[in-house]
């Protein structure tokens, strides 16, 4: 299964660690016993390359009218350019908030008439980020089919976002698959699988 082959990827090089008695703080202040940095799958050709190909054939697959990529700033750029690249489609990406001199810009690269865009992120918390790529997007009069990301952590309030600005959106793979890989392949004890669960439910049922 993709998604499965895909967290096994990303627990081998450590994109995603896992530190259930040493949680990381999350710049919102979010005590978390795992981290996810997709960025890292960049310094890594086999992963890049496969995450590139989940990207484009579900793009394929899914949205067979798209006529353009767009990537959310930062970490998705480079994924974003890799996917629009193999699928010979324009690119644009879109600043978290609009540049302070020049042209002022909140979307970087050119749009095309009757724009239908495919949005790709990197990672899916809370949504928050990702819905105003997408709401900037639409501003512009543009289409935008879909969102897709290489990992979410499956809470509820982000699917509940989504749904709310009316947006599709997918994951190559997710926090149920990660923590099923690295209870298998022992990247943690059995113990801290409770740990992990309940982390993730706090979420899902708040």
């Amino acid at each position: 299964m993709m998604k499965t082959k895909l967290a096994k990827y990303l627990l081998s090089i450590k994109a995603v660690e896992l530190r259930p008695e040493n949680p990381f703080t999350w710049a919102s202040g979010i005590k978390s016993p795992i981290y996810c940095d997709n960025r890292h799958t960049l310094s890594f050709p086999e992963v890049r390359n496969f995450i590139k190909k989940m990207f484009s054939d579900f793009i394929k697959q899914n949205y067979p009218d798209a006529n353009i990529i767009a990537g959310v700033a930062t970490g998705a750029i480079a994924h974003g350019v890799l996917v629009a690249d193999y699928l010979g489609l324009p690119f644009v990406y879109v600043r978290p908030k609009a540049k302070e001199h020049g042209r002022q810009n909140l979307i970087e690269g050119k749009l095309p008439e009757n724009a239908k865009i495919v949005v790709i992120e990197d990672l899916i918390s809370t949504g928050g980020s990702s819905l105003s790529a997408v709401e900037a997007l639409k501003e512009t009069n543009a289409e935008v089919l879909g969102l897709i990301a290489i990992f979410s952590y499956g809470f509820d309030i982000a699917t509940e976002k989504f749904n709310e600005a009316n947006c599709k959106f997918d994951t190559l793979t997710n926090y149920s698959s990660l923590i099923k890989v690295a209870k298998e392949k022992k990247y943690i004890e059995n113990k801290h699988i409770e740990i992990l669960n309940d982390w993730r439910e706090q979420f899902v049922s708040s």
